[in-house]
C-alpha cells in the first residue's frame, strides 16, 4: 500500500511529538507519527531528573547555563548551538506547559528548582522523580486531541526512501540527497507499506540496547541513526556514549536497568565504598556533583581495583520525609526490593545512557540529506559536545522541534509526493532456527559493546570490536536479503550499524576527550 502525508514523523518521544504538535497547529497540512510500540514507551518516559532552564533570574542567567554547558561538554560543543538551547529554553517550557505538562513549584509559586552534576546554579525544572513520564503524558494528550495527526503505534520504520529508491546512484559524495518518506512495516500485515511525505522528522531516540546493560528501554536500538547512515547522511560524534554513572545494581533487570536520577546527588547523595568509605575526593573536587564522564570512570575504577559489582549512593543523612516526597518512585521502586533509601545505601554502577552524538543538523534540525529533519537523541545537534550536561537533552529536544517545524513549514510549499516509488520486495520466510539466530547475535552485540567499547576503551579492544562487528554484519545481511523482513532482524541490523559507527568513530579519535576514554590516550583526558 501507498500513503502520502505532508509530514512524517518517525518516533513518538519529546521531540517527534513537540515537532508534530507545532506542524498540525499551522494548519500547513496532516501529520503521519509512527511509534514503533506505544506512544507511552518512549524513551522520554523514563527521563527522572528533569529540563533544564534559567528561570532564576536572581541568582541563575544564560552565560552561566552556557558555560556549563561548555565544560561538560569538554569545551567542544557547538557554541552556536549551545546559544541556540539556552536562550530559547524558557520559551519551550512555556510551550509545555501551554500543552498541559506540570511542573513542580513551592508555595510560593516559584518554581522547585533542583541542581545536578555540572550544573553551577539551581535550575532544573522537575514533575517529582517522574519528569520525563510527566511531559510524555502532556505530550501525549494533546497529540490525541488533535485532528491533524494520525498516530501509528507498533508501526516500525525499516528505511527512508532517497533517490536511490528512483535508481539513482546515491554515494557520500552526493551532494543533493532527498529524502521522500519511508518504508514502513504493518504489524497487523506483516507488510511493508510505502509512506511518502513532503517533509519527514527522524526522531527515533536512543541506542543504548546495543550495550548489555542500559537505563534504555529495549526499543533503544538506533534505527533513525542506522537509517539515515546506510542512506548515506551524515553521522557524528558516535563515540560520545554516555553512561549514566548511577542506576540500581539489579542484576535481574538489566533493559532497562532502574535509573537513579542525578538529582539524588544534587540533593546530597553521597557516592561511598559499600564500606562506608568517599571516594570522589580522589576523582574531582566538585565530588559527587562532578559531570557524568568523571563521576562513570570514578565508579568504574573503583569497582575495578576493588573487586565490586556495585558502589554505593547514600542519602540516609538526609531527612527521611523529605527523601521520600522528591523521590517516591526511587523509595518504592527500592523499597520492592528490600531497599529502605531513608535507612539503607543504594546499590549503583554505570550503563549506557545517552548517545551524544548521532544524524548530524544544522540550527534547523535539518540533517544532511534535504527534508529529512532529526530531533532528539538521534540527531548531533553539537549541543552536547564530548559529554551532555544534565537535563540538557529535554530541553534540546523542545527546542530544536520547534525550529525543525518552523523551517519545514517555510519549505513545504515546494516539495511534492507525486513520485513513481517502488514497491517493497517482502519475499522470504524465516524459519524458528533463524530467529534462534538473531537472538544470539543481539545478545552478542551487546557482550561486544560492552566489553570493548565501554566506559574505558583501547586501540587492541576497539579493534577486536570491529572485526568481531565486522563478522555480525555479514552474516546478518546475508540472512536479511534471503528472509522477509521482521522488526528482530531489522533492529540487529540496526544495532550493528550502530554498534559499527561507535567502534569506527572512537577509532578514529586518537585522544581521550569527554565521555570517550582510551588508556591508549591517557595524557589528552580531563
Amino acid at each position: 500500500m501507498i500513503y502520502k502525508s505532508d509530514f512524517l514523523v518517525i518516533g513518538g518521544g519529546v521531540a517527534g511529538m513537540t515537532f508534530a504538535l507545532k506542524v498540525a497547529n499551522s494548519g500547513k497540512g496532516k501529520v503521519i507519527l509512527v511509534c514503533k510500540t506505544t506512544l507511552d514507551e518512549a524513551n522520554t518516559a523514563k527521563a527522572q531528573g528533569g529540563i533544564a532552564s534559567v528561570t532564576n533570574l536572581k541568582v541563575d542567567n544564560f552565560e552561566k547555563h552556557i558555560e556549563d554547558t561548555m565544560i561538560a561538554g569538554d569545551n567542544i560543543s557547538n557554541l552556536e548551538a549551545v546559544e541556540h538551547v539556552v536562550r530559547n529554553a524558557p520559551e519551550a517550557i512555556r510551550d509545555l506547559l501551554d500543552w498541559g505538562v506540570n511542573l513542580d513549584k513551592r508555595e510560593d509559586g516559584t518554581y522547585d528548582l533542583h541542581r545536578e552534576g555540572g550544573h553551577s546554579e539551581f535550575r532544573i525544572l522537575h514533575h517529582a522523580d517522574d519528569t520525563g513520564f510527566e511531559i510524555q503524558r502532556g505530550l501525549m494528550e494533546a497529540v490525541r486531541r488533535n485532528k491533524n495527526i494520525t498516530v501509528l503505534e507498533n508501526h516500525f520504520a525499516v528505511e527512508i526512501i532517497t533517490q536511490h529508491h528512483l535508481g539513482v546512484e546515491v554515494t557520500r559524495r552526493t551532494p543533493d540527497i532527498e529524502c521522500y518518506g519511508a518504508y514502513i512495516l504493518n504489524p497487523n500485515t506483516q507488510k511493508i507499506d510505502t509512506y511518502l511525505s513532503k517533509v519527514t522528522l527522524m526522531a527515533t531516540g536512543g541506542i543504548g540496547a546495543v550495550y548489555a546493560t542500559t537505563s534504555n528501554p529495549g526499543i533503544a536500538t538506533g534505527d533513525g541513526i542506522a537509517m539515515v547512515y546506510r542512506a548515506k547522511g551524515t553521522v557524528a560524534d558516535m563515540e560520545f556514549v554516555q553512561f549514566h554513572p548511577t542506576v540500581l545494581y539489579n542484576p535481574s533487570e538489566t533493559r532497562p536497568a532502574f535509573l537513579i536520577t542525578e538529582a539524588m546527588r544534587g540533593y546530597g547523595g553521597v557516592l561511598r565504598l559499600p564500606n562506608g568509605d568517599e571516594f570522589m575526593q580522589k576523582y574531582d573536587e566538585r565530588l559527587s556533583l562532578a559531570p557524568r564522564d568523571i563521576v562513570a570512570r570514578a565508579i568504574d575504577h573503583e569497582m575495578k581495583i576493588h573487586g565490586l559489582d556495585y558502589v554505593c549512593l547514600d542519602v540516609t543523612h538526609k531527612d527521611a520525609d523529605e527523601t521520600r516526597k522528591h523521590f517516591p518512585h526511587i523509595y518504592a521502586k527500592c523499597l520492592s526490593i528490600g531497599i529502605d533509601i531513608t535507612k539503607d545505601y543504594i546499590p549503583v554502577c554505570p550503563s549506557a545512557h545517552y548517545m551524544c552524538g548521532g544524524i548530524k543538523v544544522d540550527l534547523n534540525g535539518e540533517s544532511s540529506i534535504h527534508r529529512l529533519y532529526a530531533v532528539g537523541e538521534c540527531s548531533c545537534t553539537g549541543l552536547h559536545g564530548g559529554n551532555r550536561l544534565a537535563s540538557n537533552s529535554l530541553i534540546e529536544a523542545v527546542v530544536y522541534a520547534k525550529s525543525a517545524a518552523k523551517h519545514s513549514l517555510n519549505s513545504i510549499d515546494k516539495y511534492n509526493v507525486n513520485l513513481d516509488i517502488p514497491e517493497w520486495d517482502d519475499n522470504g520466510t524465516m524459519s524458528n532456527e533463524e530467529r534462534v539466530l538473531i537472538t544470539q547475535s543481539v545478545r552478542e552485540v551487546g557482550g561486544i559493546m560492552s566489553n570493548y567499547v565501554g566506559i574505558v576503551r583501547s586501540n587492541l579492544r576497539l579493534k577486536r570490536a570491529w572485526d568481531r562487528l565486522d563478522l555480525l554484519y555479514e552474516e546478518t545481511e546475508r540472512l536479511f536479503k534471503q528472509v522477509k523482513a521482521t522488526k528482530d532482524i531489522c533492529e540487529l541490523r540496526n544495532m550493528i550499524n550502530v554498534g559499527y559507527l561507535i567502534t569506527r568513530q572512537a577509532i578514529e579519535r586518537k585522544e581521550s576527550r569527554g565521555l570517550h576514554y582510551n588508556i591508549d590516550y591517557p595524557n589528552h583526558a580531563r
